[in-house]
């Protein structure tokens, strides 16, 4: 069984709906960002599967969160196949992201009872996904078509919980444009981040609160 309802993934989202995503080889690395993110309030986190020892150190950072954080939220990105969700998922991943749609993947994740948010950019995709049961559909890259093509995509498809990923900016700005066209949720990756090496880990767990703070101010929450 899953530690998390789907249901409680969409409530963990709405309440921090800024979710960093990062890959780091390091485990003891990535735990104090993973740590930093949690005491700043998010309660959502992405790891990506993008290195040759991404499951050893998912496994690591799985056990932390049981052990310390266990209302976090700790998913896995770039996920292609089905064997490899069933993978992360056997380590403890509470929800699977996608770059693409894969069918036999969104098998997998209702299978199991876990949050499936595949990529998807074109309107014929971002439909295709949400048929096939996603839960929430990542606009990826977000920076190929900017807040206006999800102002547009929103007419026919009100409906459809989507997150955006791919150019995001972590400051109040950018994060009014994606949220005042429609989006529910961002995903923030390298531009999020690097800030805990400019600004120091206490540095980066104060900017996650004002992120938080300001997306709370954009959406009326």
């Amino acid at each position: 069984m899953p530690r998390f309802t789907i249901q409680q993934i969409h409530e963990k989202l709405e309440a921090s709906p800024v979710v960093p995503l990062f890959f780091h080889a390091e485990a003891a690395y990535a735990q104090k960002l993973l740590d930093a993110c949690y005491q700043g309030g998010l309660r959502a986190f992405e790891f990506t599967n993008r290195g040759a020892n991404a499951a050893a150190t998912f496994a690591q950072l799985s056990k932390h969160v049981a052990a310390n954080l266990p209302d976090l939220a700790l998913g896995i990105g770039t996920i292609y196949r089905p064997e490899e969700a069933e993978q992360f998922l056997d380590l403890g991943a509470d929800f699977i992201i996608q770059p693409i749609i894969t069918a036999a993947v969104g098998e997998v994740c209702k299978r199991n009872e876990v949050a499936w948010m595949p990529g998807a950019l074109t309107p014929n995709e971002v439909y295709q996904a949400h048929s096939l049961g996603a839960d929430i559909v990542k606009i990826f890259p977000g920076d190929a078509v900017g807040p206006g093509y999800i102002k547009a995509l929103r007419g026919p498809m009100p409906h459809i919980k989507l997150m955006v990923t791919g150019g995001v900016q972590p400051n109040e700005a950018n994060l009014r444009e994606w949220f005042s066209a429609g989006v529910n949720y961002v995903g923030i990756g390298s531009q999020l981040i690097k800030k805990a090496e400019e600004l120091g880990i206490a540095g980066f767990t104060a900017h996650i609160e004002e992120l938080i703070q300001i997306v709370k101010n954009i959406r009326g929450k």
